[in-house]
């Protein structure tokens, strides 16, 4: 089997790491690949901001027409 690029497996590895689940081999690995490669590095940044505005947007009060609409998009699972 032939062995990830090291940004695909970065990649792999970014949602465990942000939640901090890797072991610490696997958080070495992350932390390195990210301080030599700009683009995961890139992609990181973006991921933490993304996680920073779903919390910040989680905790403000919806408008209740915004629901009613939302809820209309909703299909039977």
């Amino acid at each position: 089997m032939a062995a990830l690029d090291p940004c695909d497996r970065c990649e792999e590895m970014m949602q465990p790491y942000l939640d901090r689940v890797l072991t610490d081999r696997e958080r070495v690995e992350a932390q390195s690949h990210l301080d030599k490669c700009e683009y995961c590095a890139k992609r990181y940044r973006f991921e933490v901001s993304l996680r920073q505005f779903v919390r910040e947007a989680a905790t403000e009060a919806m408008a209740p027409e915004l629901k009613l609409r939302l809820s209309a998009l909703r299909t039977p699972l």
